[in-house]
């Protein structure tokens, strides 16, 4: 009797041990047909996220607007709006992170937290996408952007590999994904330059070929615009300058005008101390002291030198790894160097392979040992080497990286469109071929070679 009330009160009390601390988990593995008793092995390690901009709005601008596509009802769904903004992305992979659940929404309202959406949930003005950085990793050819040789009369592989470059065609305008290391405009001693090549190769027909209608530094990649008409190319230099060409009596077309921006991607070395903001710094050029080398600074306000007003918007995009970290910039004004400047003066935090401007800050950041820590479970990590690449082409981990500075995004007003109204017969465009044409053209440009290696690198943690 007395053994059996002992034996129960010991079972009683297991059990009640049992449940406050149970014991751990397990794992049998077997390794050269001998079994090891061990713990389990870790899951996956938190994906470093990128957030979509706030949702502006139904009806979104451009082109290649997904209207249609997955949306309910005149509203824009949750899928809708990563294929807007992620254009170069296949839609099988945007479909593929929506079905694992690794989109999250952040309410504009700022209240309630993150949480899952599906892909036909509608969107709201002010809600913000969360998603995994890899969705914007594509494809990486092994070998490396080729530049033509290039003269001023291009032979046939050359005349080739510009129409490759070519994004949009119409009769008034074409828009181009300029490689890096190719100069935009040439002088005397550069004859590979964009506006030679393209007037000797993409002329389509015409008398004359396309001309320049605004410029891009030698060193930057991105969409290129160029006018193939003489109206075209004047109303394209007034849409370009500050003024955004809002002098015309066609309510349209300066709604139109409005509606235009240009958006970057940068990696830059460090980190802003705000996630986005405004920056307002007027830039002057000053010579230095060779005499003939000029360079944009910063204007000290004190009105005894010249200086033009430069206004740029930004918003970093990500954590800061291996020291660096993305950008999206969107220059309010077009001013030379202007991203170049604000990023390495205002910001502090100069653009990678700008060594122009950020010369001393690359020096130290090479030499310093870069140890960062995931935001999320606060160990360290290590950056991903993808095997088969040659990561001294211009990466991140080169040791002289190229310029990480690319004209990803590109809103304009379809001057093809407007130019009848712009001539003044505005009759001709109640034409139903010509009406139903979008007021706005949107284009998307994936980045070159050197800075999707940096991407892929930077986009994942690996302990």
């Amino acid at each position: 009797m007395w053994k059996t009330k002992m034996r129960g009160s010991f079972y009683q009390a297991y059990r009640w041990y049992s449940r406050v601390s149970p014991p751990q988990p397990a794992v049998i593995r077997v390794t050269n047909n001998i079994a090891h008793l061990g713990a389990p092995k870790t899951g996956p390690l938190p994906r470093q996220l990128m957030s979509l901009p706030p949702f502006p709005g139904h009806p979104l601008p451009g082109k290649n607007g997904v209207e249609g596509d997955g949306d309910v009802g005149g509203h824009v769904t949750a899928i809708s709006w990563v294929k807007y903004y992620l254009e170069e992305v296949n839609d099988k992979t945007i479909q593929s992170h929506f079905t694992k659940g690794l989109v999250e929404m952040e309410k504009g309202d700022g209240v309630r937290a993150m949480r899952k959406v599906k892909h036909n949930e509608v969107m709201q003005i002010g809600d913000k996408l969360w998603l995994p950085v890899s969705i914007a990793e594509t494809r990486i050819s092994k070998r490396y952007d080729t530049i033509p040789t290039g003269t001023l009369y291009p032979n046939a592989d050359e005349i080739a590999y510009l129409q490759r470059l070519v994004r949009f065609k119409d009769s008034a305008i074409i828009v181009l994904n300029k490689p890096p290391k190719l100069p935009v405009k040439g002088n005397v001693p550069i004859h590979n330059s964009m506006d030679a090549l393209a007037a000797a190769a993409l002329s389509y027909g015409n008398d004359e070929g396309p001309r320049l209608v605004h410029r891009l530094d030698r060193e930057t990649s991105g969409l290129l615009v160029m006018g193939r008409t003489k109206e075209s190319i004047n109303h394209l230099h007034s849409v370009f300058s500050d003024f955004k060409g809002r002098n015309s009596r066609c309510k349209a077309w300066n709604k139109a005008c409005e509606a235009m921006y240009q958006q970057y991607w940068a990696l830059v070395i460090g980190s802003p101390e705000d996630r986005e903001g405004v920056i307002s710094a007027p830039l002057s050029k000053v010579l230095l002291d060779d005499g003939k080398t000029d360079r944009v600074v910063l204007a000290q306000g004190s009105g005894f030198e010249a200086s033009q007003e430069a206004i740029t918007e930004y918003r970093v995009l990500g954590p800061m790894i291996n020291g660096c970290s993305w950008l999206e910039l969107r220059p309010i004004t077009s001013r030379k160097h202007q991203l170049r400047v604000h990023c390495a003066e205002a910001l502090g935090t100069p653009i990678v392979g700008d060594y122009k401007y950020g010369w001393f800050i690359h020096k130290r950041w090479k030499q310093m040992p870069q140890v960062d820590i995931e935001p999320t479970t606060g160990k360290q990590y290590k950056l991903r080497r993808p095997e088969g690449l040659d990561i001294q082409k211009g990466s991140v981990l080169s040791k002289v990286p190229l310029l990480h500075l690319h004209c990803r995004e590109m809103v304009l007003p379809n001057i093809a469109k407007f130019l009848h109204a712009l001539n003044g017969k505005e009759a001709d465009m109640l034409r139903p071929g010509i009406i139903s044409k979008p007021d706005l053209l949107r284009f998307v440009a994936s980045m070159p070679s050197h800075m999707k290696i940096s991407w892929n690198i930077m986009s994942s943690y690996l302990v």
